[in-house]
Order: structure tokens, then sequence, then C-alpha cells
């Protein structure tokens, strides 16, 4: 319990210092002239060197002192300084090719070597590291190659090196890691998620790596690929009844349709770009969910799996068709419920109902995709507008509980989280395009 409430109190603290910090340094002028006056302490630069000494403080007092309450404190400080450098390179206009490399650089220094101490320090009961060394030197190995022999790729080809939300997403995980280890190591039967948490962290430090040699206007086309391929993988799963794998692809395809029609706006794409968006929403969205239904739903499954997908084809094609070039309609709202939202209630419900209510909530998220209820954008509108240290926090803590429901197979668990995800985004699109639509200059009423 002690543990717990070091950690809680530290993330409090460090998180509350970050926004008053972030607020101040936007509304107070006096707070701007401290930073360019005392540029040795506050420069984005100095911060790295500051909170990277912070880190290695915390790392000696947790595995070589008794003191580790107090590693704890300084090593969430830490992390929370990774925000603060930023903040003040784009607020105070100090960004530079130095901290672009600095930055993941001193990250790194933060985490990987208290990482590399729970993979070799046996816990006191069990007897076993709580990581894998393995595991974790294949991080080691990956994030040093991104960062020293990419990164001078990418200064010879002229290519920012800095990082992307790939990179940014992994080095919160890998922070929420070390506070993750700390907390079992002082409760040996808490259950340990470790391994799979750190399995995530390497995937994505190996995705950050390999899409800063990309080029920009190739990212959309690519994430649009991937999530075809998560649409047929699933479609494979199952096939062969791994049903959870088989939502868990879904989720990453999810992901990937998240972030591609952004590049595409940042970037630009290729003439096949849309083509290709909308079969892989299609497969992904239409096909996988409707065979998971026709698979769990019982009698009338393939009646209802039929009226789904009419339902996802119509939601597509209207979009293309008609709200694409719809004047009434403001940036970033969608006419009807979006289809990825639509494949997750039945993708849910197909986890914790039975046939009847699963048929009902198929029918209901089938009736919301055609209809002319208007909802926010996630990634355009609502993520946009969230902070950035909360959609990371909110991207760490969701890929910390999926290791947590793969690793107790808690099947219900899975399916409410998931409608519960749904719920939300229920809300949120609803009160956001009501938001957007008041301030947009047509002002269209809901149809």
């Amino acid at each position: 319990m002690e543990r717990i409430l070091v950690i809680m109190g530290s993330a409090a603290l460090g998180t509350l210092f970050f926004f008053w910090f972030s607020h101040s340094l936007k509304k107070k002028a006096s707070v701007r002239q401290f930073v360019e006056s005392h540029l040795w302490l506050m420069h984005p630069n100095a911060i790295c060197y500051w909170r990277t000494g912070l880190a290695f403080l915390g790392f000696f007092l947790y595995f070589f002192s008794p003191y580790q309450s107090l590693a704890i404190f300084i090593f969430t400080f830490a992390a929370i300084l990774d925000g603060v450098d930023g903040v003040v390179a784009r607020g105070c206009n100090m960004v530079s090719r130095l901290g672009e490399w600095l930055d993941p650089m001193c990250d790194k220094l933060t985490y990987l070597p208290p990482l590399v101490g729970f993979a070799y320090t046996p816990n006191s009961i069990t007897g076993l590291p709580i990581l894998s060394p393995k595991l974790i030197w294949i991080l080691v190995v990956i994030e040093l190659v991104g960062q020293f022999f990419a990164r001078r790729m990418l200064t010879w080809l002229k290519v920012s090196g800095a990082a992307n939300n790939f990179g940014k997403i992994k080095a919160i995980i890998c922070f929420a890691l070390v506070i993750l280890c700390a907390l079992m190591d002082a409760s040996p039967g808490m259950l340990n998620i470790g391994n799979g948490v750190l399995g995530a962290c390497i995937v994505l430090s190996a995705a950050s790596m390999i899409f800063k040699f990309v080029p920009n206007r190739l990212y959309a086309d690519i994430l649009s690929m991937l999530n075809f391929m998560c649409g047929v993988s699933s479609l494979i799963l199952t096939y062969h009844h791994s049903y959870v794998w088989a939502i868990c692809v879904i989720i990453m395809g999810q992901l990937f349709d998240l972030f591609d029609g952004r590049m595409a706006l940042k970037h630009g794409g290729t003439k096949y770009g849309p083509w290709l968006d909308d079969i892989a929403d299609f497969v992904s969205f239409g096909l996988a969910p409707a065979y998971m239904l026709i698979i769990r739903g019982g009698t009338f499954a393939l009646f209802f799996a039929v009226i789904y997908l009419v339902g996802v084809a119509y939601r597509l094609v209207r979009f293309v068709t008609k709200d694409k070039g719809c004047t009434d309609l403001p940036a970033g709202i969608f006419n009807g419920f979006p289809s990825p939202a639509g494949a997750l209630v039945v993708l849910g419900a197909s986890l914790v109902y039975g046939h009847m209510l699963l048929w009902f909530f198929t029918a209901i998220a089938t009736a919301l995709m055609v209809s002319n209820i208007r909802f926010a954008h996630l990634g355009r509108v609502i993520l946009k507008q969230t902070p950035k240290p909360i959609f990371f926090l909110i991207s760490a803590t969701t890929i910390v509980l999926l290791a947590y429901i793969l690793k107790t197979k808690n099947i219900h668990m899975f399916g409410y989280l998931i409608l519960t995800s749904v719920l939300f985004y229920l809300a949120a699109g609803r009160i956001w395009a009501q938001k957007t639509n008041a301030t947009d200059t047509s002002g269209s009423p809901f149809g």
C-alpha cells in the first residue's frame, strides 16, 4: 500500500506541475522572462541534462540503497520533465537539431537503466526477475540502432530525426513500465504483465525507427494497407476461433485508420489512397465483425450480419459520394456513427452477451451508422483538442490494460472495456459535434 501511495502521489504532483508550468508559460510573461534569463537551467537541452541526471540518481537510490520511495518520486519527476522540455522548446521558439537528437537520447537514458535493473534483480520471494533479459536487450539494441545509426542516416539524407508518435507513445509506456515494475517488485503476488508491456515497447520502437525512413506522402497508404492486413488477419483468426486475438488486430487496424487520414491531410498521398482506405475499412470494420457475428451469433446471425454489412457499405459510400462534398458539414464531423465504432459495438457485444442481445446491439450499431446523427472525428477533432500528455497517457494506459487482459485471459473484461470505450466516444463525439456545429460559420442544424 505504501508503494501505491508513493506512486500515486508522485504522479499527481508531477502532473500538476506540468500543467501549471505549461499554463504559466503561455499566459504569464514573467515566467517566459525567467526561462529566457536562466537558460543554463531552463533551456530545453539543459532540462534534458537535468532530467537525465535525476534519472540516474533515482536508479542508484532504488537498486543500491534503501531509499526506494524517494527514488520513485525522483524518477517520476524526471519523466514529467520530458514533457516540460518540449513545452519550453515550442513556447519559447528554442527548437534545434541538437534538441531533436538529445531529447530521445535522454529518454532512453532515463528508462533503459532501470528496465535493465529489473531484468537482473531477482524478486525477494519468487527469485525470478520481473522482466525478461532477452526482451530487454532486444529493446536496447533497437533503441541504440535507432538513436545512432538511423539518426545518422537521416542527418545524411537531410531528414528530421525528431520523435514521431510511435516513439512518443513508446517513451510514455517505458516510463510507465518502470513504475509498474517498482509496484510489482513490492507486491510479489501481483500479476506480472511486464513482459507483455515490454513487447509492445519493442514493436513501437521498431515502428518509430522504420517510419522515419518512409517518404511522407506514402504514410497514409502504408497505414491503410496495414489496416487491410489487420482485417484479413482477423478473418483468419476468427475462423480458427481465436476471438480475442481477432478483436485485438481489429483494434490495431483502427489505430492505423485513425492516423491514415491525418497523414494524408498533413503530408498528402497517392491517387490510390482514398480507394485503398475504403477497401481496408470495409474489410476490417465490415467483413471481420460480420464474420465474428456469424460464428458467435446463433440462428439469425447471418441475417443480422448481412444487415450490418449493408449498413457499413452504405456508410462508406455516402461519405465518399455525398458527405465529402457537403457544404453544410463542418470539417471533422461525420454524418452517422463511424464504421470503426460500429465494429467495436459488434465485437464487444460478441464477447459478453448472448445471441439476442448481440443481435440487438448489431441493429443499434447499424441504425446509428446509416443515420444522419452527427459525430466528431476521434482523431481530427477530439484527440486534436486533447492535450498531448493526456493523449499519450491514455494510449499507454490502454496498452497496459490490454496486456493485463491478455495475461489474465478475462474475455468478459475485454468485452466490457470495448463497450465502455464506445460509450465514451458516443458521448464525446456528440458533444464535440455540437460544439463544432455551434462555432461553424454555416450554422447548419443536425440532420
